[in-house]
């Protein structure tokens, strides 16, 4: 059997793998582009199997493609949205900014599968069920292309991250309330501040993710209308007036996404501005999820000669020369999944302001590949945050406990009682002693030298104790 079989054209011939579905416009584009090795995303491909099988659907309800060629593309389109043909999209990411190389794929393999399902010849040289007229009935690669990725990334967001940016929330919230007895010392510009309870402070780590809960909520907003029904330019040539809200319809029904006809095809064509928004709400996820597990990372430093205030659980051996160290892993993976989400935020942004001219963004390709990965890779590392390292790490009450009393910011509620400068002047010959606030202000009670602003009356011990109570300082209503 040979090993390739050749195929035509309108530009004439070409060399196709024998048993490959796909046929000559992928093969050109094979050739054309061998720049990374990398083919579309795997979601990409499986949406665009999703796409063709809701055109399928709307030509056949409006009566533009008979019943016996529209169910064996139906059923050929399936089978590329369920993955089982994804080795036969070998087409590089980095190809012609439309994306029309890996349209034109999708429809020959869909084509010559479905001519494989009806038991036809699909190597014969008039296809029975073509690649064109029948698979792209009604579509554009300018239409259909961006539709693919609004419905991969919204997939994406919609199923895979925004369950787990719901799930991290529950876990953090349960820390918070969990860990609401314990005090420790607050820090702003990572010096001493006053006293905070550490679940306090974890509520606001709980609230950072609920916002970005709503964030990807608008992010999946941002993309939910669909320019399939546009065609080439926006006008909707050779297509049914009603193909692009048939499209919408079917893919939200095949999806459990709420997706839409773009409202102005012209728009939705050209631009792909929808799609900058919603990157650009999986930027601020990131932004969001880096400062958290950042954070947590300083809270967990030490054991000894850090913070550790917080106990994280030993995933790793973290030295390959210094025995027993273990560091901060899930903390780290994070952080570098937020970093590749902001810089392929800065692609998306660039390519969305660069890339459309007139009618068309050119730049969709990578446009979509980005998207796709950023909201995979946020998805993923939080399922992986929760289950290696939200969920089992624990608090170090002593350790939180044990430098309340050694802040000189404690002095901070004692301005009310004896005043800024005094205070301030405590707070130093504190440091410069080695005592604590509390000691020395005992011991100036005793002397006789705490002095009440305005007045000449020396503190109480009881006002010294009610004012230094840390939990006071915590809730100001029981401070006052």
């Amino acid at each position: 059997m040979s090993e390739f079989r050749v195929e035509k054209d309108s530009m004439g011939e070409v060399k196709v793998p024998a048993q490959a579905y796909y046929g000559a416009q992928t093969q050109r584009a094979v050739e054309n582009f061998p720049i990374s090795g990398q083919p579309l995303p795997k979601r990409l491909i499986r949406a665009l199997g999703l796409v063709k099988v809701a055109a399928a659907v709307a030509n056949r309800e409006l009566g533009k493609l008979k019943g016996e060629i529209a169910e064996p593309v139906i059923e050929a389109a399936r089978e590329v949205a369920a993955g089982k043909l994804d080795d036969q999209f070998p087409i590089d990411v980095y190809q012609t900014g439309s994306g029309t190389s890996s349209n034109m794929n999708a429809n020959e393999v869909i084509s010559n599968r479905a001519i494989d399902i009806t038991k036809g010849d699909r190597f014969a040289a008039k296809k029975p069920i073509h690649p064109n007229d029948h698979v792209n009935m009604g579509q554009s690669t300018n239409d259909m292309f961006p539709t693919a990725i609004h419905v991969a990334v919204a997939q994406t967001i919609a199923k895979d991250l925004i369950p787990a940016l719901q799930r991290f929330h529950k876990v953090l919230l349960g820390k918070a309330r969990a860990w609401d007895d314990i005090i420790k010392i607050g820090r702003t510009h990572l010096a001493d501040a006053t006293p905070i309870r550490l679940g306090q402070e974890f509520s606001g780590y709980a609230r950072q993710v609920e916002l970005a809960v709503d964030r990807a909520q608008r992010a999946l907003n941002a993309i939910l209308e669909l320019p399939a029904g546009g065609t080439a330019v926006g006008t909707g040539i050779n297509t049914h007036p009603k193909f692009g809200a048939k499209v919408a319809e079917a893919l939200a029904k095949e999806t459990g996404v709420p997706f839409v006809e773009a409202r102005n095809h012209f728009e939705a064509n050209a631009n792909r501005d929808g799609l900058v928004d919603c990157s650009g709400g999986l930027r601020a996820i990131a932004v969001t999820l880096f400062n958290l597990s950042n954070n947590i990372r300083w809270l967990g430093s030490g054991p000894r000669c850090g913070f550790y205030e917080i106990m994280l659980p030993d995933r790793q051996p973290g030295s390959s020369i210094m025995p027993g160290k273990v560091n901060p892993v899930m903390c780290e993976s994070m952080m570098q999944v937020c970093a590749r989400v902001i810089g392929n935020d800065q692609c998306i942004a660039f390519s969305g302001a660069t890339g459309g001219q007139f009618e068309l963004n050119i730049m969709m390709p990578v446009m979509g590949l980005a998207a796709i990965e950023s909201a995979e890779l946020l998805a993923a590392c939080t399922q992986a945050f929760i289950d290696f390292c939200a969920i089992e790490m624990e608090a170090n009450r002593a350790s939180c406990e044990k430098q309340v009393e050694w802040s000189m910011a404690m002095v901070t509620s004692l301005n009310p009682l004896i005043g800024y400068d005094a205070a301030a002047a405590l707070a130093k010959e504190a440091f410069k002693s080695g005592k604590t606030v509390r000691d020395l202000c005992l011991e100036k009670i005793k002397a006789g030298t705490l002095k009440k602003k305005d007045s000449q009356e020396v503190v109480k011990e009881a006002e010294l104790n009610a004012a230094l109570d840390p939990r006071g300082m915590t809730e100001p209503e029981r401070g006052q």
